[in-house]
């Protein structure tokens, strides 16, 4: 189990591979982008901040959770933290287990409970000069 917050580019093949084994009947992948529309308003760009103790404590044990809750093989999950636009890769979560329908579950659940329970707080900018901040 590999999990990161960071500013660092997502290494998509990278970590495909290191949950890749002989066990695994399927590999699901959730990629997170950012969108250029958000509550009828044009997106020019996002940051996101991280309160970064309490939120790679709290990104660990939901994964821990969803490796016992779904029998996951093994799982990776990478957020980014800094400012982007819209189209940049944000978050990307890999899951490996000996069938499909596990894998898709565990990816969801694992990305809404990062929303959920994670403190990785969004801030977006828009085109008309205004902002807007969401916390979990």
């Amino acid at each position: 189990m590999k999990i990161r917050i960071d500013n660092e580019d997502i290494d998509i093949e990278g970590m495909i591979k290191e949950v890749h084994n002989e066990k695994n009947g399927a590999i699901v992948t959730f990629l997170g982008t950012v969108r250029n529309e958000n509550m009828g308003k044009d997106v020019k760009r996002i940051i996101y901040d991280a309160y970064m103790p309490m939120a790679l404590m709290e990104l660990e044990n939901l994964c821990k959770e969803a490796k016992e809750k779904f029998k996951l093989i093994d799982l990776g999950v990478h957020h980014r933290i800094g400012e982007f636009k819209p189209g940049d890769l944000v978050v990307f979560i890999v899951v490996s287990s000996a069938h499909r329908e596990e894998a898709f579950s565990a990816c969801k659940f694992i990305i809404d409970e990062i929303k959920a329970r994670v403190p990785i707080w969004k801030k977006e900018f828009y085109g008309d000069g205004s902002s807007w901040t969401v916390t979990p």
